[in-house]
C-alpha cells in the first residue's frame, strides 16, 4: 500500500512545469503551510508514543474539521474544498504518525527522549492550519484552472526540496485533493 502511494505521488509530481504554467500562478501560500503542519506529526507522533492513545481520533478531527468548515466560511473560501483539503492534511498526519510509531518500535535506541503535551503542539497546528485556509482563499483561481496540476507538481518540488523524505510523502499525500 505505502509502495502504491509513493509510486501514485511520484507519478503526480513528475509533471514538468511549463512556462505558461509558472506565469499563470503557485500554490506556494498552501504548500509552505501544509509542510509546516506535517512537520507537526513528528511532534504529535511523540507525544502519543507509548501512552496507548491513538493515532486515529476521530472525535478530534471532527471538531477540527467543524471549526475549518465555520473559518472557511467567514475566510469567503468554500467550505466543502477547506474540509477536503484538511481532510487530506489530517490523513497526511497520521502517516507520517504511524511511520514514526513504526520505526521507533523497530528501533528503540530512536525512540523520542521527550513526549511533549499535546497541548504544546495544538497551536502550531492551529497556526499552519489557518494559513492553508489563507492559502486557499489566495489561490482559489489556480486550483481551479488548467495549469493547476502543473503548479502543484512546481510547489511540490520547490518545497519538498528541502523535507525529509517521510515529510515528502506526508507532503504528496496532503496536497492530492488541491486541483
Amino acid at each position: 500500500m505505502r509502495r502504491l502511494l509513493l509510486a501514485a505521488a511520484t507519478a503526480t509530481f513528475a509533471l514538468v512545469t511549463t512556462p505558461a504554467a509558472a506565469a499563470s500562478g503557485t500554490l506556494d501560500p498552501v504548500l509552505d503551510p501544509a509542510a509546516d503542519r506535517i512537520a507537526t506529526a513528528d511532534l504529535v507522533a511523540a507525544a502519543k508514543w507509548g501512552t496507548g492513545k491513538p493515532i486515529e481520533d476521530p472525535a478530534r478531527e471532527r471538531q477540527v474539521l467543524d471549526r475549518v468548515s465555520r473559518r472557511a466560511a467567514e475566510l469567503g473560501v468554500d467550505p466543502d474544498v477547506a474540509v477536503r483539503v484538511l481532510r487530506d492534511q489530517i490523513e497526511a498526519s497520521k502517516l507520517v504518525q504511524r511511520a514514526w510509531h513504526g520505526h521507533w518500535a523497530a528501533h528503540p535506541d530512536q525512540r523520542p527522549e521527550r513526549r511533549p503535551d499535546l497541548g504544546e503542539v495544538r497551536p502550531e497546528i492551529d497556526r499552519a492550519t489557518e494559513a492553508i485556509l489563507l492559502g486557499l482563499r489566495a489561490t482559489a483561481e489556480v486550483r481551479t484552472g488548467p495549469s493547476c496540476p502543473s503548479a502543484l507538481a512546481a510547489a511540490y518540488h520547490r518545497t519538498a526540496e528541502d523535507l525529509i523524505p517521510l515529510h515528502r510523502l506526508g507532503l504528496a499525500r496532503a496536497s492530492t485533493s488541491l486541483c
